[in-house]
């Protein structure tokens, strides 16, 4: 429930550059391209490495059996968004890899978009939009081409069957009444279990007044066999046994190069979780990892986001590697220093404040290795552990990935059409937004996960699974609305961190335009949001709208058959979020679910039909793709006389390649 995802997808092509980016705006003198391939809703990007040179040998030792421990969990996070999703990923590998008939059809171009669109999707449900995508040629020449390419027959028409229904397997997760929420899912952290059962299984499991429960269910799939339950752990031995193996292999070859001790435990209790599956042992790697703060290298690897379970229980597997930009850190290090002040100043009710704020520590980091959940579609920041009773008793890391912010920026700039010239209500918005949207993005995304997440805390006996499915969602919401409030806060200009009183309505103009508008682009027409980030943007965005009218603090404008949405207070706006952080504040301090339930089903899930055909319509003429992800860069060992000397990082520019690759190289299930 921790991660800061991009909507510079939608925005970044108007923005100017945050002054931390220097480096890579002028790498950007030797034509390097950011932009790598587009297909579909989707754009494929690079990012750079800025510093890796100025690494040790030790450090890049270090990072390159982290970024290989990384790329081995691949087909974990593949088979538990579906059942099928390996052998469909084989198939198509095999289709790509062994067809040599005509490539230049229609049909195999569609099969190609398809394939590219599943590789990046990490199955066959939309990484973001969570529905089910459905290939463009026919169920006819799939199955032909795969026989072609030396796929057995019956596993071929058995593949296209699962691929081509338009019935079943429909999309990840659903939010609503219209049938069983895990029955109704095509994600494989439950088998033939319903929501009541799943729910019931786990409270079972939870002792009263215990002040540190364990994170009961992160690290398991829930089965009925008969009319019993039982949990399949993840663990070698165990489920996505032969993966971890491989995981764990690379964790124990850079333990012999971590930078010192602190490091060295870290990976020993990841290692020991891993064989182990004792969620007890997970607690006290995250204990000793969000302690250690003064590492430049660091790593993120396990069981970790529940955004992908429809009850937000079970982890997908993520992984993240990189290392410390110390310059930008300077603007987290002011924030987090400050903690204690956000939290009193906060507009919530003193009984839902943390009293004493411990361990917050902010970064801004280079990514180096993208894995599992994190790859190719990264988050901008991460704010870990999620266990609420560790984070109040040993605080949070909280990190801003800046090289892939910025590549997402420079990628933008290499795009002629914008979605603010299209969407913004006048030359003052935009102007703001050049000026300041960077710099105010960069902030809200630092105080989202800095402060926002880590903010707050549970009444005693509160369980941290109580809003059950809306939890990702108010999560999301309660750390954006603390970001949105402060950012606008006078203090943030007498930190220095942002140059005036007006900077800040760069950020809320952005906010507003994309969570009541302009994010719907990702959306199919007809369809509503079950995506937790988009379903919190807009929950908030509509909120504010809908309690702003007496006063038109947002309105609705229509000029030339077009519609705009426009702030016109945004101090009452400032006021308006802070209401709605405080009441959302209430719902997870108490624990009540059929509030937040109800903010989340009135505000965050539908979508107005004409409004939706409108913003579809003006986008399709920009040209853009609403979403955004990456390809790795590639580190190699340079040897001498049998030894290695240096690592070395380049930047492939052929997605399919660097898939295909992944596919032959790191899958072990």
């Amino acid at each position: 429930m921790r991660k800061h995802l991009a909507i510079i997808g939608l925005t970044g092509a108007f923005m100017t550059l945050a002054p931390s980016c220097c480096t890579e705006c002028k790498q950007t003198e030797d034509n390097f391209k950011y932009l790598v391939d587009e297909f579909a809703d989707i754009k494929v990007m690079r990012f750079r490495v800025p510093g890796w040179e100025d690494l040790t040998l030790q450090q890049k030792e270090y990072i390159y059996h982290l970024g290989e421990a990384a790329k081995y969990g691949r087909d974990i996070l593949w088979a538990q968004n579906f059942e099928y999703n390996l052998e469909i990923r084989k198939v198509l590998e095999q289709i790509l890899e062994n067809y040599n008939g005509d490539k230049t059809s229609e049909e195999y171009q569609n099969l190609l978009v398809y394939a590219k669109r599943v590789f990046f999707s990490n199955g066959i449900h939309h990484h973001y939009a969570e529905d089910k995508i459905i290939p463009g040629c026919s169920e006819k020449y799939f199955i032909e081409t795969a026989i072609a390419s030396r796929v057995d027959e019956q596993k071929a028409r058995n593949i296209a069957q699962i691929i081509f229904s338009a019935d079943k397997y429909l999309q990840k997760r659903y939010t609503g009444t219209r049938e069983d929420i895990l029955l109704g899912s095509a994600s494989d952290y439950y088998r033939g279990v319903t929501r009541e059962e799943a729910l019931k299984f786990y409270s079972d499991m939870e002792k009263p007044g215990d002040e540190r429960p364990l994170s009961y269910g992160l690290n398991s799939r829930l089965v009925k066999k008969g009319k019993k339950l039982v949990e399949e752990p993840y663990k070698i031995g165990g489920l996505y046994g032969a993966a971890l193996e491989k995981v764990v292999e690379e964790l124990e070859k850079a333990r012999e190069y971590a930078e010192n001790d602190e490091q060295k435990r870290c990976i020993d209790l990841l290692v020991s979780y891993y064989r182990t599956a004792d969620l007890k042992t997970w607690d006290e790697y995250n204990i000793e990892w969000v302690k250690d703060t003064h590492s430049n290298v660091d790593f993120v690897n396990g069981f970790i986001e529940s955004y992908g379970d429809p009850l937000g229980i079970k982890a997908s597997w993520e992984a993240l590697v990189n290392f410390k930009n110390i310059e930008s850190s300077k603007r987290t290090e002011i924030i987090s220093a400050d903690a204690q002040w956000f939290e009193d100043h906060s507009p919530v009710n003193s009984r839902f404040k943390k009293k004493e704020v411990t361990g917050v520590s902010a970064k801004v980091i280079t990514a180096v290795t993208l894995g599992g959940d994190c790859y190719p579609a990264s988050p901008l920041g991460i704010n870990l552990p999620n266990a609420n009773w560790i984070r109040k008793e040993y605080g949070s890391k909280s990190v801003t990935i800046e090289n892939i912010s910025n590549a997402y920026s420079l990628a933008a700039l290499e795009s002629p059409k914008s979605l603010l010239s299209e969407f913004a209500w006048n030359e003052e918005e935009i102007k703001r937004a050049k000026e300041f949207g960077a710099l105010a993005d960069n902030l809200h995304t630092d105080l989202h996960e800095c402060l926002g997440h880590g903010s707050g805390q549970l009444l005693p006996g509160v369980s941290p699974n109580a809003l059950g499915e809306y939890s990702s969602t108010l999560e999301e919401a309660r750390a954006d609305l603390f970001a949105l409030y402060y950012i606008a806060d006078k203090r943030m200009v007498d930190l220095g961190i942002l140059p005036n009183d007006q900077a800040y309505k760069a950020e809320y103009d952005n906010y507003i335009r994309n969570g009541i508008f302009t994010q719907q682009v990702r959306i199919d027409l007809g369809k509503n949001l079950t995506q937790a980030h988009m379903q919190n943007r807009q929950l908030i965005a509509k909120w504010c709208f809908e309690k702003g009218s007496e006063h038109k603090v947002i309105e609705k404008k229509i000029r030339d058959g077009k519609t705009y949405f426009v702030i016109n207070d945004y101090l009452r706006l400032r006021e308006l979020f802070g209401d709605l952080l405080a009441e959302i504040q209430r719902i997870k301090s108490e624990g009540d679910f059929e509030a937040g339930k109800s903010l989340v089903e009135n505000y965050g899930i539908k979508l107005d039909y004409d409004l939706h055909k409108e913003v579809l319509e003006r986008y399709k003429e920009l040209g853009l793709k609403p979403y955004g992800g990456f390809m790795n860069p590639e580190i190699t060992p340079v040897t001498e006389n049998g030894k290695v000397v240096d690592y070395t990082i380049s930047y492939p520019d052929n997605y399919l390649e660097q898939m295909l690759e992944y596919g032959r190289k790191y899958s072990t299930l």
